[in-house]
């Protein structure tokens, strides 16, 4: 039997010579203080469980202030990551084209260099050439002199006719190079 405000307030005792019957009312006592104690152990259960709840509904409303603000930080940090990042890179992308100048500076000195040093050997060979020239023609003179002179004194006259040695100072210097 449930037993609800109502039933409670409208429960009627039959009647017997002294009042009302004894075991009816004992009986319904007993019913009600069962249902009553039912009741007050679910209520203190619910209660309990009620306690219990908002503790954890605490415990988890701190654990997500926490987590958010390990989000925060964490999104903090990987942004301050991905800047620092992005700055390491181009830093290095300002030395590597400053590197590359620097490199390509040199080269184009010992480029210049290379090209003076070609032009002065070209000179000094030019030199060289005019040089031998010189010689080779002043030896051709002298050679030519001395055998004009030596032909004149020793050879019969027929010879010195036939004598057409002249000397060829571009195939002797050909020979020397």
């Amino acid at each position: 039997m449930k037993f609800t405000p109502f039933s409670i307030k409208a429960q009627e005792f039959n009647k017997s010579m002294r009042g009302f019957d004894k075991d009816e009312v004992r009986g319904y006592l007993s019913n009600l203080a069962n249902e009553f104690e039912k009741l007050q152990t679910e209520n203190n259960y619910l209660n309990d469980k009620i306690k219990n709840s908002s503790e954890e509904i605490t415990e988890f409303k701190k654990l997500e202030k926490t987590l958010q603000a390990t989000l925060v930080s964490a999104q903090e940090s990987s942004s301050k990551a991905v800047e620092s990042a992005k700055k390491q890179n181009q830093l290095i992308i300002k030395e590597a084209e400053i590197r590359a100048n620097q490199i390509i500076e040199k080269a184009n000195k010992e480029a210049e260099v290379i090209r003076y040093s070609v032009l002065q050997l070209r000179e000094e060979r030019n030199l060289l050439i005019a040089k031998l020239k010189a010689i080779v023609e002043t030896q051709a003179n002298i050679l030519d002199i001395g055998s004009n002179t030596f032909a004149s004194k020793s050879l019969p006259v027929e010879m010195k006719q036939n004598d057409n040695s002249e000397i060829d100072v571009d195939d002797v210097l050909e020979k020397l190079l």
